[in-house]
This record gives structure tokens, sequence and C-alpha cells, in this order.
């Protein structure tokens, strides 16, 4: 059976559970659940804190596992990106003291808290930039008003809690995160159909299939507005002069994709989210 190490709390837990059902996986009936077992499927389901995902599957006890890009690199692990997810997305930035540093440069020397030290202190090292790391596990935005640090290094959404502070971020972001599948490197025949199976989640949350009717002296026009996934799939209709198209669009470009097709002469177009997808 595929080992599989999934979040059992935090904010990548939730999102990490759906996703494998609606993948068609078996989901845990109660939250003290620590394994369960998905013999259809022939998988095995670990449930593990977040932040140990990256260690338990570098180590080979486990196959694969869903765990943060930040949590991956932070662990030293030698654990391999599979794929992104597409979901628990954060940016890894240096604040400091308003004024106080224009670069990261000017760290060297200096005392930088962060949760997570181990990726930083790669990514100075990979700048030759000397500096203290101080390792805390939260409140990180706290440590320059304590005393604790220079700087710090944390996920910045839209930095309104770093201003509160007094801080304000510097230099160029240290990472872009976002929920990874990972694994140990080995090959296994149901490793293959989970990767399939999550992709075909993302796509069917990313994208929507849109159906109209349009004039065949201005399909053309029409299929420039929407190309479709591979290509859009054209269907006579009982009047020859008009036909039906499908097309795969991406979900956040909707409502603009409907407006152009209605103003090249589209009618009776139609928006049905998907379910599942192969591609």
């Amino acid at each position: 059976m595929l080992k599989i190490a999934v979040p059992n709390k935090g904010s990548l837990s939730e999102t990490a559970a759906t996703m494998l059902e609606e993948a068609g996986y078996r989901g845990r009936r109660d939250s003290k659940e620590l394994i369960v077992r998905d013999a259809r499927n022939e998988v095995e389901f670990f449930y593990l804190r977040p932040r140990d995902i990256a260690t338990y599957v570098g180590s080979g006890a486990l196959d694969v596992g869903i765990t943060g890009r930040d949590l991956l690199l932070d662990s030293g692990s030698e654990a391999v990106e599979v794929q992104g997810l597409g979901f628990a997305r954060s940016t890894f930035r240096f604040a400091g003291p308003a004024g106080r540093f224009a670069g990261e440069a000017d760290l060297q020397g200096m005392r930088v808290a962060s949760s997570y030290d181990g990726l930083v202190a790669q990514h100075l090292a990979d700048r030759g930039i000397d500096a203290r790391l101080v390792r805390l596990d939260g409140a990180v935005e706290s440590a320059v008003r304590l005393g604790v640090a220079d700087a710090i290094a944390d996920v910045v959404e839209t930095g309104a809690t770093l201003r509160a502070q007094g801080l304000e971020v510097f230099g160029d972001p240290i990472l872009a995160s976002e929920a990874v599948l990972i694994s140990n490197g080995g090959e296994h025949a149901a490793l293959d159909t989970l990767r399939r199976r999550l992709q075909g989640v993302i796509v069917a949350r990313d994208y929507v299939l849109v159906d109209y009717d349009i004039a065949r002296d201005r399909l053309d026009a029409a299929v420039a507005v929407a190309a479709g996934f591979e290509s859009a799939t054209v269907s006579p209709l009982h009047d020859p002069e008009w036909a039906a198209v499908r097309v795969m669009v991406r979900r956040d470009e909707t409502n603009q994709i409907m407006d152009a097709l209605a103003d090249v002469g589209a009618r009776a177009i139609i928006v049905t989210r998907i379910h599942a997808a192969r591609i």
C-alpha cells in the first residue's frame, strides 16, 4: 500500500482532507484517528503534525505526504517536491524597523528571528550573509520590539500586522510557498494514480465548461475568445448555419469570457462546474 502523510491540524489540514476526498479517497471519520486504511484505493493515510511530515517522508518511513513548501525546505529533509497543490499560498519576507534596512546585505551580523530558522539560514548562507538566527515558535512580529532580534523573517500577507509593530518589509521575497505533494523519491504505481487524481481536482477547481451557440460565420471569432484547454469542441445544430461549442475556461475568467462571447454574437451561453477531471 502507498503510505501517505496528511496534516492532522492547522491551515493545511482541512483543505488537504477535502482535496483527497474529492479525489476519491476515504477520509477519517473521527479527528482522533491517526491511521486510516483505504483498501479500495490501496493507500494508507497517516495523520501527522504538518511540521513533521517532511521528516517522515524523507526518512523513507512513508512514501508521500502533503505539507507546505516552507515546511519542506525548513526541515532539511531529503524528501522532494512532486507538485504544487494550489492552496495555502504564502510569501516569506524579511521585515525590520521602518527605515533601518535597505536590503538583505544589511542583515550582516544582525539577529534575525523566525519560526523557520532552517529555511532562513539556508537563504542567508546562499547569499553569503552571516546573521544570528533566533528561533521562535510564534509571535515573531514582537521579537524586535521586545529586543530579542534586530529583524524578522515571516509570512507576509497584507503587512498590516507588521505595520502595527512598527515594521516594514525589505529585500526580495525569501520564498513563495504553497501546499505541495512530496515523496521520498521511490516509485509506486499508486503514486501515479494519486498524482493524476489530485491534478484532476485542481483542474476541476480552476476550470469550468462553457457551452454556447454561434453562427458559423462568426465561429472563428468566438473560438479566438476562448480556444479551450486543448481545442474547442464544435458540434452541428439542426440549423446548418449555426454550431454548438463547448470549451474549458479558467473559472476566474468566466464572466469576462461570457461578455466577450456575447459581443461576437454567441447565444445561449451556459456555464457548468466540473466535478472531476483527468487531463
